[in-house]
């Protein structure tokens, strides 16, 4: 290995050692004042405007995507375009979260004023506990570094990080604090691969005249019918009251047909097997997939409270919404 090579490792691990520097140096800072800032971004009536610039302002895109992610209505605002006509999408109810890691930038500043006449509440995450900016707003987040990861530090690096980073403890606290849950964080992503993680069964199984379903008392060949036009391998089996008391699987009518001479004269309910494994609709696929790898099966049946069958998921479906 050649001396460039090692150095270019070398600056590439310095790098990294700097970046998680800074984001445990802020470990510490976590104090009353943090909890200031989220109880501040959780009473907001408004929304949350996350404002900076230029690789600050990057990084206020993600804080605020996170936070609109996870149930805090909250936006980008360009400090420069607010100050030349966009100050009209800030109400008195928002807050505004700030960023600059030394404090004093021109844009930032001179938009504060502005924010301060509207009335809007303002929480700053800048390097510089002592700028302009620090000492103007409501709550102040302590964001400074050591150094930058930059070997020349000058490059934002180790301060862009360590400012995403209390982004997402703010965000993840909030979160908390709303008691967000699983399902709102599905219905806000309904696309990509969460989305699909996040579906729900009732998204993803069979209903209606789709479901495979049978009397007990349903003759074979009508239940052979049935398995084959629904196309699932199984047909739920009810009660004269449409509870769910068993299934019949392909499997199930191979087995009857082995020990059985005539099996076009049983019923339903003679070859099922009772009292099989269901789910609720409420259910997350990845969840019913889980089960369904656990105990070896193909189909599983959704019930209701009562027992009625509502429907009935498939591997396949899975495989088909690419959730698996």
């Amino acid at each position: 290995m050649n001396a460039e090579t090692t150095t270019g490792l070398e600056l590439a691990r310095k790098v990294l050692r700097t970046e998680a520097a800074a984001i445990m140096g802020l470990v510490d800072r976590i104090d009353d004042t943090f909890e200031r800032a989220v109880e501040l971004l959780y009473e907001c009536r408004g929304r949350v405007i996350v404002t900076g610039m230029g690789k600050s302002g990057i990084i206020c895109r993600k804080i605020a995507a996170t936070l609109s992610s996870t149930g805090t209505s909250a936006w980008f605002l360009h400090p420069a375009e607010a100050i030349h006509g966009d100050l009209g999408a800030i109400r008195e109810d928002d807050v505004m979260l700030a960023l600059s890691h030394s404090g004093e930038t021109d844009e930032l500043l001179r938009l504060l004023e502005s924010v301060r006449r509207i009335g809007a509440r303002v929480i700053a995450l800048t390097g510089n506990a002592k700028s302009t900016l620090a000492r103007a707003a409501d709550v102040t987040l302590d964001c400074g570094i050591a150094e930058e990861a930059c070997p020349m530090n000058l490059v934002p690096t180790a301060s862009t990080t360590a400012a995403l980073a209390m982004g997402d403890a703010l965000a993840m606290t909030l979160l908390v604090r709303r008691g967000f849950r699983e399902d709102q964080f599905a219905s806000l992503h309904p696309g990509g691969k969460i989305g699909r993680r996040l579906m729900r069964v009732e998204n993803a199984m069979h209903s209606g005249d789709s479901a495979p379903v049978v009397l007990t008392t349903t003759p074979m060949p009508d239940v052979i019918h049935e398995m084959s036009s629904k196309r699932l391998g199984m047909t739920c089996v009810v009660d004269a009251r449409r509870r769910l008391v068993g299934v019949l699987t392909d499997g199930d009518l191979r087995r009857l047909m082995s020990r059985t001479a005539n099996v076009l004269t049983l019923t339903a309910g003679d070859g099922m097997t009772p009292n099989p494994i269901t789910i609720r609709r409420e259910l997350l696929a990845v969840e019913a997939l889980k089960i369904m790898e656990t105990h070896k099966i193909t189909s599983i049946v959704v019930v209701d409270e009562q027992g009625f069958v509502e429907g009935v998921v498939h591997l396949h479906d899975l495989w088909r919404t690419q959730m698996i």
